[in-house]
């Protein structure tokens, strides 16, 4: 299949394989459940009747008060006492994804954007120098606003360029991730960089 070059009189020739393939609703769906899984950090910590800073003193005697009895005030039911099923920092919301699957989806979505006139091809995107108003314009001239962008090699103009952009996320082709390929309205792809998706994902 072709894919139409914005802004010139031409077209690419892409993989049915990568960019014509059936939308698979339930497998983007776990690759992107376990991306984000595997971002989290793992790090939240809540405290015990253990750990909590109280004193062990029993608060009033067992007997003869015509209160409940209590042991102590770092006890679960009371107020500013630990919890009684903490988190601990030891948490792993890992998910393991095979590479099959990882690939296949990604070329899911790309046919998925390529249908919904989502996903557009230029020859390059070069700036000249580290200024955010180059970017703004170019991606004025576009027509786009929420976009992210696909090089083939790293450009440092480019990228500071862009970081003070929002909605605007520029990335090399091995690092287009699955949540940030569906949240952008636009997916902005150089042509080199259309040759490194189908060598990665083939």
């Amino acid at each position: 299949m072709d894919i139409k070059l914005l802004g010139q009189a031409g077209t690419v020739a892409v993989s049915d394989e990568i960019f014509g393939r059936e939308y698979n609703e339930a497998l983007i769906h776990q690759i992107v459940v376990a991306y984000q899984a595997n971002a989290r950090s793992g790090n939240r910590a809540q405290k015990s009747r253990e750990t909590v800073k109280h004193s062990t003193k029993k608060p009033w005697r067992q007997k003869g008060t015509d209160r409940a009895r209590a042991g102590m005030t770092s006890s679960p039911i009371w107020r500013g006492g630990g919890r009684a099923f903490p988190n601990s920092p030891e948490e792993n919301f890992s998910q393991k994804v095979n590479r099959k699957m990882h690939r296949a989806a990604l070329c899911s979505i790309y046919s998925q954007l390529v249908r919904d006139d989502r996903l557009v091809v230029v020859e390059d995107f070069v700036v000249e120098a580290p200024k955010t108003k180059l970017v703004a314009d170019k991606l004025k001239a576009m027509g786009v606003e929420s976009v992210m962008i696909i090089t083939d090699d790293y450009s440092e103009n480019l990228f500071l360029a862009s970081r003070n952009l929002p909605h605007v996320y520029v990335c090399e082709a091995k690092y287009a991730d699955p949540l940030s390929l569906l949240f952008y309205k636009k997916v902005v792809v150089t042509k080199g960089a259309v040759a490194q998706i189908e060598e990665i994902l083939s």
